[in-house]
Formats: structure tokens, sequence, C-alpha cells
């Protein structure tokens, strides 16, 4: 194995990454602005960039020995058309592979092992491993899926206060606040909609969880229906015999309790994140390269 290897965790609001030595020891980190490779392509690859020399001044590194290494980056959009095909071509590393968000969020959590991952941040993707084979659900994007995400749980959110303000369902607490901060006019809630970013949604997510525990109708509704989604979705890749989900991201701590009961008892502690799950990914990379070396 030759130069270093990059593990690279592109989120929907930030990008992390991680450099390691040959054998997998973390030396340093760094973080960037966010990845959302379908939506903003040029700026996702600015940040992958600067994460990763981030990541190197972290360890105490030269920044100009980035393109000596060897790089797995973990993206939303990576199973969507060109988009992980064309930002892999971009990277200026010497060896890169663009895999998708699920796949290193699988592999941060179950190390080798069997069982189901679900990960919700700005985005939500879920993932499964069984007898060695890996099934991936989701990754879509707010606008058509990443059902429970922070970003769609806003999405829910502009969408409520809206039907609030036409009268078709009475003003909650949290629907009068939303709306309150657009100066009660819903053209300015549709221009900031049209506008918006999956991060500029996903900032309502605390909002929504806050009001939740208050009992907001509507914050209730919401995030009750995020949950069922998360249930069903784990459902559809259980097997009889699977021990494990974990749950990883920013969000899944406020989930955990709300899953169905059958669920929380197969749950377990992640044994690591999307990021260390990149950078085992990053070594073997590496190690792959030196062996034909």
């Amino acid at each position: 194995m030759t130069g270093f290897a990059i593990g690279i965790d592109g989120g929907g609001t930030s990008c992390r990454a991680a450099v390691a030595d040959r054998t997998g020891n973390i030396l340093g980190t760094g973080k960037a602005g966010a990845a959302n490779i379908m939506s903003d392509p040029e700026g996702a690859l600015a940040n992958i960039v600067e994460s990763a020399k981030a990541a190197f001044q972290g360890a105490g590194l030269p920044v100009s020995d980035i393109d000596k290494a060897s790089v797995v980056l973990g993206v939303a959009g990576a199973n969507v058309g060109p988009y992980g095909a064309c930002i892999q071509a971009s990277l200026p590393f010497a060896r890169s592979r663009v895999v998708t968000d699920s796949l290193i969020a699988l592999q941060g959590a179950l190390g080798d092992g069997d069982g189901v991952v679900g990960a919700f941040g700005t985005g939500s993707v879920y993932s499964a491993r069984r007898d060695g084979k890996v099934t991936e659900i989701g990754g879509w994007g707010f606008v058509v899926g990443d059902q429970a995400s922070g970003a769609r749980l806003g999405r829910d959110l502009l969408e409520a206060a809206l039907l609030s303000h036409d009268g078709v369902y009475p003003a909650t607490p949290v629907t009068t606040l939303v709306m309150a901060e657009f100066g009660n006019d819903p053209q300015k809630v549709v221009e900031f909609a049209h506008i918006s970013k999956p991060k500029d949604f996903a900032r309502y997510a605390p909002l929504v969880f806050g009001h939740a525990e208050r009992n907001d109708p509507v914050a209730l509704a919401i995030v009750s229906k995020a949950a069922r989604d998360i249930d069903d979705t784990i459902q559809s890749l259980l097997w009889p015999e699977c021990r494990a989900i974990c749950l990883l991201g920013g969000l899944a701590g406020a989930y955990r309790s709300r899953l169905a009961t059958s669920h929380q008892t197969l749950m377990a502690e992640p044994k690591g994140d999307a990021l260390q799950g990149a950078v085992a990914f990053a070594v073997d990379l590496a190690r792959e390269e030196g062996v034909r070396a």
C-alpha cells in the first residue's frame, strides 16, 4: 500500500473526511460544507476536496500529498444516473471510488457482519447485509424519497403550514410559528421552497421534534408518519434470522423509541459510523492498488 487512505462521508449538510494509515488508524479528520452531488455538483466537488485537505491538515500531513491518496467517497445520489460517475471522474486523487452513503453506513455500523442499517440526517437511506449479499433502499432525494429525513420533515412542515394558512386544517403552535417566520406571507414560503437546498429544509427538523414532544398535532403527525415509514422500510429488509438493526445519523436517537416494539428489541449499538465505513473501504482500496503495483 502506498500513500494514505481517505474516507469521506458526503452528507447533505456537511462533508466529513478522515485520513488513515495502512492499518486503518485514523490520523486526522476534516470537515467542509454540503455534498449534494445531484442538486449542486460543483459545490459538492469543492467541499469533498476541501474536507480531504482539512483531514490532511488535521493529521499534520502536507496537503499537496492528497493527490497520492486512495479515496472512497460515500454520498447520496451515487446510485442515480451519471452523478456518481461524474464526481468520481472529477476527483483529484490517485485512486477514487464513489459508493452510496448507505454502503458506508452499513460497513461502519456492522463491519463485515449481517444486519439492517438505517441512516437519518439531512437525507435518509437504508441497507442490509445477509450472508454477504447487500441490499440498498432509498437515496432518491427528499422531493420523491428520503422519508424520515431532516429535509423531508422540514418539507412536510412547510406544507402543513401552508395548508393551515389556507384554512384546510386548524393552525397549531408549530404552523403559526413557521408562518410568522415568513411574515404570514405564503408566497414567501413558496419562494423559499423553490430556491432552497435539502439542508435548508432540514434545519426545521429540531422544531418538528420539539413540538411533537409537546403534542402539537401537526408535528406529532409528521413524526408519527416518519416513524411508520422507518418501520415499513426496516420490515421490508428483515429476515427471520436477523439479529441486528442499527440506526445512524443525527436523527437516529429521536426515532428509536418511536419504532415498533419488534424492531426495538433488535436494536444494536453500531460498531462505528458512516465515516469509519468509508475509511475501511479506502484502506481496502489502497491495499488493492498496492498489490497491483
